[in-house]
């Protein structure tokens, strides 16, 4: 019988990380043929394993190996396990809206029903939630080392909740929109010869606008889709949450059910907004999820003394109604004879609407806790600010300091006027926490310049030279001592702090529209005076409004001044909007003279400057009521910085907060005058 036939070895060699290896194919051997030593594993795992060495170079570099690799995976630990933390915060963070329960509830089957429910939405809302578009924000944050005693800045990124965004028109839309108009004119010019014509290109300018109106409504609630679908998640938990209170408040409190079914809705109602209440006060403070469970906590036990208050007077209000029913008849009878009469008299009505819109539109429509809450944390904006040029010396590490820092201040009229103008009226604390740190970073203007200088200081050395004596020709070594100049850095750090004035932000931030709702609740102060009693608008505003000034008769004979003045006391009591150039914005000083000038007729001058009203201007020793009178330094500016309209009697009509009659004799614009000027007038 034959051998049976084996398979020829087939032998190949290829490069490892252990150096050059020959196998064997056929049979599956390994042999090493390098002469390079073989690669370490020097994970921890790999190295119990590992032979015991009485010590040496290698087993040092050995160690150092695994104590770079433990360091490495302890800072990885300890990454992912900050990581996890901030993540818990920024759910800790946001509004409430989760109640707690406990397992005794739980175990209600009373309350199961409504546990689940509040559950359900709770878990929606959070969905909801992360269906917000969000941005990464970088945070700095100051660490002490105990060990070494230094500080230093550690870099962090979060992520955050985009602002809701504002639909900007299309920039493709003008040109669109002018070559529209254009086809359109030429068909205006031959419609009228043919009444068809006229009435199928109306129809067509109408689908036009109404697809323009459409596609823009459409688009604006694709993009406002998370936050709206947020929004409402938001009031169905709320809901939810109220219901379980009152249910709680029904099992713990069982003579609520008596009475009948109008009187126990009543109580459901009146326990539902007392939550809702709660719930948009825990919003507004920003409270954590634990101050919200206590907040919720104190209101299951509020509405549960509401709920016995309610059906107390819910049953006298019975018993009063079933002793006077007759006259409970006439009166609901009157009543609805005065709704019908309201709602015949229409003129009268619109009347009312009018006025009482007016008075709406110039009113802050946040709640007071809202408004407080934002100026509140604009404040604490300021303080952190403070806090860190306070401290600036003992975190950084120059030899040298120079600080220009202008005061650290706003008002707060100011401030909510923005937030007001921005918003379009009603906004929640929460709501505006972007804007107040956009406006925070416009208004205050850090600048931190390092120089380096190269110095030099005078050391003294010491040497060795070889003396010869002179009489016996013997050579010995002394020492001796010598300066040298050793040059070293110096640092030299220059800290300015400039506040641009939070009065003159508005006219970068804001449209014309927006700019007189903003000049509308400055010149009324939302019709608020009493939130911020230390604001100095008060008295220039409210109780101290500007004091009219006669003009004397002799002056009034020149037709020019005459018509000019007129034009100008009509905006007596404005207030100074820095960048306003018409009376629906308001106006600064430069744009309430542009616009007498102009509207008056005497001299069209368009919108100027300061400056440029006295380019235009010539200068005048003597003068005469209806020339200008211009200063300097007013405010950080080169050149003529503010200007009035000279009226005679050393007594000018200017926009200053807000506009009003000065007396020119004050030491302050005495100190400040330039010169007197004449517009070129028609």
């Amino acid at each position: 019988m034959k051998d049976p036939l084996k398979p020829r070895d087939k032998i190949t060699q290829h490069m490892t990380r252990d150096g050059l290896v020959r196998e064997n194919q056929t049979t599956g051997e390994v042999q090493r043929v390098s002469g390079r030593d073989a690669e370490q594993n020097l994970s921890p795992a790999a190295q119990e394993d590992l032979p015991v060495s009485a010590g040496g170079t290698a087993e040092k570099a050995l160690n150092r190996a695994v104590s770079e690799y433990d360091a490495h995976a302890a800072r990885k630990r300890i990454r992912k396990a900050n990581s996890k933390i901030r993540e818990g915060e920024a759910v800790r963070q946001r509004p409430g809206s989760r109640l707690q329960f406990s397992d005794e509830e739980r175990g209600d089957p009373a309350l199961q029903k409504y546990i689940r429910k509040s559950e359900t939405r709770a878990d929606k809302l959070d969905t909801a939630r992360e269906a917000i578009p969000k941005k990464r924000v970088l945070h700095k944050e100051r660490v002490f080392d105990e060990a070494t005693g230094t500080a230093h800045t550690k870099l962090r990124f979060d992520k955050v909740d985009k602002t809701a965004p504002k639909i900007k028109p299309n920039p493709a839309g003008r040109p669109v929109r002018e070559a529209a108009m254009l086809v359109h004119g030429k068909i205006h010019e031959v419609e009228n010869e043919n009444v068809g014509v006229e009435s199928g290109h109306k129809g067509e300018e109408l689908a036009e606008r109404g697809a323009g109106s459409a596609y823009r409504y459409a688009k604006r609630r694709h993009k406002l889709k998370p936050y709206r679908a947020a929004a409402k998640a938001e009031q169905k938990a709320v809901k939810a949450n109220a219901e379980y209170l009152y249910q709680k408040a029904l099992h713990d409190n069982p003579a609520l059910l008596s009475g009948n079914p109008l009187n126990q809705f009543f109580q459901k109602q009146r326990l539902k907004r007392e939550y809702a209440k709660a719930a948009r006060a825990a919003k507004t403070a920003g409270s954590t999820a634990q101050k919200t469970a206590q907040t919720t906590k104190k209101t299951a036990e509020a509405s549960a003394k509401a709920a016995k208050r309610v059906a107390e007077e819910a049953k006298k209000t019975a018993a009063f109604v079933a002793r006077h029913w007759k006259c409970c008849l006439i009166v609901l009878a009157g009543f609805l004879l005065i709704v019908l009469l309201i709602g015949g008299l229409q003129s009268c009505s619109i009347l009312f609407s009018g006025a009482g819109g007016g008075v709406a539109a110039s009113s802050y429509q946040s709640e007071d806790a809202d408004i407080l809450a934002a100026e509140a944390a604009y404040c604490e904006l300021e303080a952190e600010l403070q806090r860190y040029l306070d401290t600036y010396e003992s975190t950084h590490d120059y030899d040298e300091y120079h600080y220009d820092l202008d005061e650290i201040e706003h008002d707060p009229y100011v401030l909510i006027s923005i937030l007001s103008a921005l918003h379009e009226g009603a906004w929640t604390a929460g709501e505006v926490q972007a804007t107040l740190q956009m406006l925070f970073e416009k208004q205050y203007i850090l600048t931190e310049t390092v120089t380096r200088e190269v110095r030099y200081r005078t050391e003294t050395r010491t040497g060795t030279r070889t003396v010869t004596d002179p009489e016996t020709g013997e050579t010995s070594t002394e020492t001796y001592e010598y300066t040298v100049q050793v040059p070293y850095d110096y640092y030299i750090c220059q800290v300015s702090l400039e506040n641009f004035n939070l009065s003159h932000v508005p006219v970068y931030i804001l449209g014309e529209e927006t700019l007189s709702k903003y000049a509308l609740y400055m010149s009324v102060l939302g019709n608020r005076p009493d939130l911020f009693g230390n604001s100095e608008y008060i008295s220039r505003y409210i109780t101290n409004r500007p004091a009219g000034y006669e003009i004397p008769a002799s002056a009034l004979e020149d037709e020019t001044f005459a018509t000019l003045i007129a034009e100008a006391e009509k905006y007596i009591g404005y207030p100074y909007v820095w960048g306003g150039s018409n009376p629906s914005t308001s106006f600064d000083c430069s744009g309430f003279v542009s616009w007498v000038l102009t509207n008056s007729g005497v001299c069209n001058t368009g919108r100027l400057g300061a400056q440029g009203l006295y380019n235009i201007s010539t200068p005048v020793s003597n003068p005469q009521p209806g020339d200008l009178v211009f200063f300097t330094g007013t405010y950080d500016t080169p050149g003529v910085s503010h200007v009035g309209i000279y009226v005679g009697n050393s007594m000018m009509l200017h926009c200053g907060d807000p506009i009003s009659y000065s007396n020119l004799n004050s030491s302050y614009w005495q100190s400040h005058f330039y010169a007197y000027a004449r517009p070129p007038y028609n």
